[in-house]
């Protein structure tokens, strides 16, 4: 466990890792679990003219994923008055409404629409253009509300690209800050703790302490953590 200032980052399994964080500490969990998509990939989409479409999946999306086996321990770390938002998909979303709707005053979802996601070459089917992020509190939480427009559960940004996206390691999922950055201001307050245990390459963690907040986050992939650090650790407080 690395422990700095504002931050603490753990490499191993966060279902063993959130054993260490104390009742009722967590003011915002914000995370990027498995989608469990894994067996719908067809994967690469080979090409002619050009490198292959990236249509496959990482390994660690083929592992089981199970809302209600997160919720215990969530519930308990979370504080009465924290939030808590969780990216998700389609084949998921039931299993998250069916554990987290009875154990919360509220269950809601949110919308992210890509404005410019992966092409389907052969115009088989929709774009995968919206992901949905699941979202539930109890009364009393926070909210940080400044006009009826931030109130809409539909949030558009382009996919993460750029100088923000990761090369080495690559990560496919790796979520932009401004949609992150939207969510931590809606949900918590300068100097709450926000919590990731699926933090990939800590892109939840740079924009929790761009925010003024401070960051738990727990990844298990080692390559992906150490890239975490690196990028954490370029912060300034």
């Amino acid at each position: 466990m690395l422990k700095h200032g504002n931050y603490i980052l753990g490499n191993g399994d966060a279902r063993d890792l959130i054993k260490g964080i104390e009742d009722h500490s967590i003011d915002l969990i914000l995370t990027d679990p498995p989608y469990n998509l894994h067996n719908y990939s067809t994967g690469n989409i080979k090409m002619s003219w050009r490198k292959d479409f990236n249509n496959d999946l990482a390994e660690w999306d083929g592992i089981d994923f199970q809302p209600v086996e997160w919720l215990d321990e969530f519930k308990r770390v979370l504080k009465p008055t924290g939030n808590f938002f969780a990216f998700t998909s389609y084949n998921l979303l039931g299993a998250w409404h069916r554990a987290f709707d009875p154990a919360f005053d509220t269950f809601q979802y949110m919308v992210w629409h890509k404005t410019n996601p992966p092409p389907k070459i052969f115009k088989a089917g929709f774009l995968n253009s919206c992901e949905l992020i699941v979202c539930t509190w109890n009364k009393g939480h926070t909210w940080n509300f400044s006009s009826q427009k931030e109130m809409h559960n539909f949030i558009e940004s382009p996919i993460c690209m750029g100088s923000e996206r990761m090369k080495d390691p690559k990560h496919p999922t790796q979520k932009p800050l401004a949609v992150l950055s939207h969510i931590i201001r809606l949900g918590s307050n300068m100097g709450d703790i926000v919590f990731d245990p699926f933090m990939g390459v800590g892109s939840t963690g740079v924009a929790a302490l761009n925010l003024n907040r401070r960051f738990i986050g727990f990844e298990l992939d080692q390559n992906y953590f150490r890239a975490s650090e690196e990028r954490i650790k370029q912060i300034k407080p």
